[in-house]
């Protein structure tokens, strides 16, 4: 469903030209962004698509033979179960992070924060670290899920989160960890700083902290021209895009939606229906094209 002439879920060049050339304008205007972005922003990484049980089962085929889908692979009670088999997945998952080198698009986002004098904030609902790893400031991310490279206690003992420095190699023909990260401070078993399905123990303070400074920076920014550019954020689960909807009823705040399947945003914000790093390129080429407000 959609209702803005702006926004662009089917159409001609011409149409998707106009939409990254008014989005240009907008940041070209703006005094604040807020980067918000969810699973889609990393596949022009290569990180794995985990929409639909099909797309996770590709990235795992292990996960298909055992009948186990993304809900069930992402559930805090393997760790209390089988500490093995819960750090299987997100032992492979901190490897392939670490691996990744984040795409472009991250990088056009920070030359636009130079070029533009811009305060900005990066919302995401991903736990793999990327904007950090691009060179955000840890104190301009809010990972609204937590942080794969952040640990806690399973049970927990305590309060503490500190950082995944572990390594944890991973048989990958049974998707069993060969190492289990412990407790710093009690010894028992350590789990990711992650909201999983279904948690029971996932410790919140450093997520917190992060929505502190965040609420912050909307307070320092209100009544100011802002740009929320979201990407990759779809409707299964739709935190992020709840948040970039809530951001644009505010005034002098105009979103950019950029989605290849679900890209619907009513007027008078605009939608780009592309992937992330297609989508930051073609508004870029606006803004090297000298497009400003």
């Amino acid at each position: 469903m959609q209702n803005s002439d702006n926004a662009i879920v089917t159409g001609n060049a011409m149409d998707s030209a106009e939409v990254c050339r008014k989005a240009a304008d907008a940041i070209g205007r703006a005094k604040a962004l807020v980067v918000s972005s969810g699973a889609g922003m990393g596949v022009d990484s290569g990180l794995p698509d985990f929409r639909g049980e099909r797309g996770f089962w590709n990235a795992y085929p292990m996960y298909e033979r055992l009948g186990i889908s993304f809900v069930g692979a992402a559930n805090p009670t393997h760790f209390l179960r089988d500490p093995a088999f819960g750090w299987g997945f997100y032992g492979h998952r901190t490897n392939l992070y670490r691996s990744t080198e984040p795409h472009e698009g991250f990088h056009l986002l920070q030359q636009w924060i130079r070029r533009f004098g811009l305060d900005h904030f990066v919302v995401t609902s991903n736990v793999d670290g990327q904007f950090q790893k691009a060179g955000f400031e840890e104190e301009k991310v809010l990972e609204v899920h937590g942080s794969i490279h952040h640990l806690q206690c399973l049970r927990p003992c305590s309060d503490a989160i500190w950082p995944n420095r572990e390594e944890i190699p991973v048989d990958h023909e049974t998707m069993r960890a060969l190492h289990i990260p412990l407790c710093i401070r009690c010894g028992d078993v350590a789990r990711p700083n992650i909201l999983m399905f279904g948690d029971f123990s996932w410790m919140s303070v450093r997520t917190d902290r992060q929505e502190s400074l965040f609420g912050m920076f909307l307070e320092e920014n209100r009544g100011r021209e802002m740009v929320v550019v979201e990407m990759g954020a779809g409707t299964a689960i739709p935190t992020i895009r709840a948040l970039s909807e809530r951001l644009g009823r505010r005034r002098g705040v105009t979103v950019v939606r950029i989605n290849p399947r679900e890209p619907w945003i009513d007027a008078p914000h605009l939608s780009i229906s592309d992937g992330a790093l297609a989508g930051l390129t073609a508004i870029g080429a606006m803004l090297a094209g000298g497009r400003k407000g």
